[in-house]
């Protein structure tokens, strides 16, 4: 590949904007372009960015060697399909597909095109995240709250896909092990769809995570608490911070139980820090460096894929769920 990659944007909306943005700004790609099926729409991001709006979907097809694909997650299927059939590299929002089966024939395809799938699970490359990985050792617990205002975008899903998908997939990479059980309840508020959501999922590895998902709160948070045998991280991904609160090497555990002590003298505080970056750039260059043959994709097409079958679990439980909810009112 040319030791610049070309690369476009399928889908210019709320989000789809600053791909097109951050994409142009990229020294190492050459942003060609970008698709939007809305005429007027794209007419407004080419004035305001100066990228080249094509008019169709294959026109930009031909004349790229990767795509980020922003378009509503129904359409994900189709736009990386055809896509993938050229060749082209994909780079998916998420989450990768709306269902397991059209992962499944894009992950195949890629295989047999070679093309290279990378999911657009953004809070992996939060300034948090990135800060207190090399503090994780095999957690025992983690509890996560991601609540958020009403917003029109994305809520032709639930909650579950639009928002806790993200902790989700970062729970999955953080404690490595499978999903052994899961418990999950929600309701709908707002939309038809369910806008808040709780799901407690048990991993064979012994660990136990607390999901919390709202999309109908008044301020928004997203917060991340790790418990494991050698402390506690707090992680704050809205501000990018976090800490790990360790116990002191030598720790008596015997003359802790005697008497109450000063939380100090039996825990370290570490405040946790990672260079600093715009989570959706550094998220970019990744794929372009992977496109330049530098690294691998950071969230393959399987990660993705393993956080959508997850997440559809959690759906399915709470579509069961629902009923006797109903029928005990």
């Amino acid at each position: 590949m040319a030791a610049k990659p070309r690369v476009g944007v399928v889908g210019a909306g709320g989000l789809g904007q600053h791909h097109v943005r951050i994409l142009g700004e990229l020294p190492d790609a050459t942003m060609v372009g970008f698709y939007e099926a809305r005429a007027e729409r794209a007419a407004e991001i080419s004035a305001k960015t100066g990228a080249r709006a094509f008019d169709a979907l294959d026109a930009l097809l031909t004349e790229v060697d990767g795509v980020t694909i922003v378009v509503p997650t129904p359409a994900h299927h189709e736009v990386a399909k055809r896509a993938l059939e050229r060749g082209v590299h994909v780079f998916i929002e998420k989450p990768i597909t709306a269902t397991l089966e059209e992962a499944d024939e894009l992950l195949a395809l890629a295989q047999r095109t070679g093309a290279l799938v990378q999911i657009g699970h953004v809070e992996r490359f939060n300034r948090a995240i990135r800060a207190a990985l090399p503090y994780v050792d095999a957690p025992k617990f983690i509890e996560s709250d991601r609540l958020a205002p009403f917003n029109p975008r994305g809520s032709d899903v639930a909650v579950v896909l639009d928002l806790m998908i993200h902790d989700i997939d970062l729970i999955l990479t953080l404690v490595g092990a499978p999903v052994a059980s899961l418990a999950a309840v929600g309701v709908g508020v707002l939309t038809p769809s369910v806008d808040i959501a709780n799901a407690r999922l048990a991993f064979r590895s012994g660990a136990v995570a607390n999901i919390t998902a709202s999309r109908i709160s008044r301020e928004r948070m997203r917060k991340v608490r790790l418990f494991q045998q050698s402390g506690y991280l707090s992680l704050d991904l809205g501000a990018g911070s976090g800490e790990f609160f360790r116990l002191r090497e030598n720790l008596d555990l015997a003359a802790l139980a005697k008497a109450p002590l000063a939380v100090e003298s039996f825990v370290e505080r570490i405040a946790l820090d990672a260079p600093d970056g715009e989570p959706l750039r550094l998220e970019f260059e990744s794929f372009v460096a992977a496109l330049r043959g530098e690294s691998e994709v950071p969230v393959s097409g399987e990660a993705g894929r393993a956080a959508l079958a997850v997440a559809l679990q959690i759906v399915a439980e709470i579509e069961r769920a629902l009923p006797a909810m109903a029928a005990a009112r």
